[in-house]
């Protein structure tokens, strides 16, 4: 017996609470068969296409089952949201407490006594650290300080050398 592809229905569901929907055109198109279905409830405005949607995957899962509330894209699956204006290539910035932007490689001096966890070992005002490597997270700077080690910095104890 020869199998047969079962063609799925565009199913809709409607709640007939909703407040009225209205067809607008999808981005770069027209309205028509490519149109979309948009409604409003209290601050947020969903869009739903009829066809195959045109949403970016998630930059930090990859999914591809994101969705758009207002000016912001969601993925349902890890939870991520980013900007739909913000560019593929921003990176962020990383000052200083002057305001200077960081770079990795750099060399900075400490402003401020740092105690060091679980240590008794205090950073001192002035220490200068080279070679500097910027990250995500909580402490945006990893180095090696002399006679501590390998440590992580907030930039906001920091100025640029």
């Amino acid at each position: 017996m020869e199998e047969q592809a079962i063609p799925t229905p565009n199913i809709r569901l409607v709640n007939l609470n909703d407040p009225p929907l209205r067809r607008i055109a999808r981005p770069g198109g027209q309205a028509g068969a490519n149109a979309a279905i948009e409604t409003t409830q209290s601050h947020l405005t969903y869009r739903k296409f009829d066809l195959m949607s045109d949403l970016p995957p998630c930059p930090a899962c990859a999914s591809t089952y994101t969705y758009e509330a207002q000016d912001l894209f969601n993925c349902p699956e890890c939870g991520h949201e980013w900007s739909a204006n913000a560019s593929a290539g921003a990176a962020k910035v990383w000052r200083d407490a002057n305001g200077n932007e960081l770079q990795d490689g750099d060399t900075i001096t400490v402003i401020k006594d740092l105690k060091v966890k679980g240590s008794s070992s205090v950073v001192k005002v002035g220490t200068k650290v080279k070679n500097i490597r910027l990250v995500e997270g909580d402490h945006d700077i990893d180095c090696k300080i002399p006679g501590i080690g390998a440590m992580g910095l907030k930039s906001e104890f920091v100025k640029k050398s």
